[in-house]
């Protein structure tokens, strides 16, 4: 068995990296989230609510489909956390659930760019 010149410093790494490993739950939480978030017409509601607060027909209008679609889609985003709703009158506004859901949509196009470029 070879042994590697930096044993020592890369146990160190393994090991803080194990230190440093969210929970079990927590890890399925965030696996979760990213599958919510990975699906095409979830992906371009979050980018319609990147502009601010939209009801259903707005967000139909942004991101095309049906009102039934894009509800079904939004209580999806919303159990998981990654959308909240609030009612003004006969209206429910949707927006992003807090600005880590805005980041997260900005590095990913960051990303995309990085690797076109």
């Amino acid at each position: 068995m070879k042994v590697c010149f930096h044993e020592e410093e890369h146990e160190a790494k393994a090991q803080r990296a194990l230190r440093n490993m969210p929970s079990e739950e927590d890890t399925l939480r965030v696996a979760n989230a990213f599958k919510a978030i990975s699906e095409p017409c979830r992906l371009k509601i979050l980018f319609a609510l990147r502009q601010g607060e939209l009801c259903v027909l707005h967000i139909v209008e942004a991101v095309g489909g049906t009102q039934s679609a894009v509800s079904h889609q939004l209580r999806l985003l919303k159990a998981n956390g990654i959308v909240k709703a609030r009612r003004e009158g006969q209206n429910i506004l949707y927006s992003l659930a807090d600005a880590h859901i805005v980041a997260v949509l900005e590095l990913a196009c960051a990303h995309l760019q990085c690797e076109l470029g």
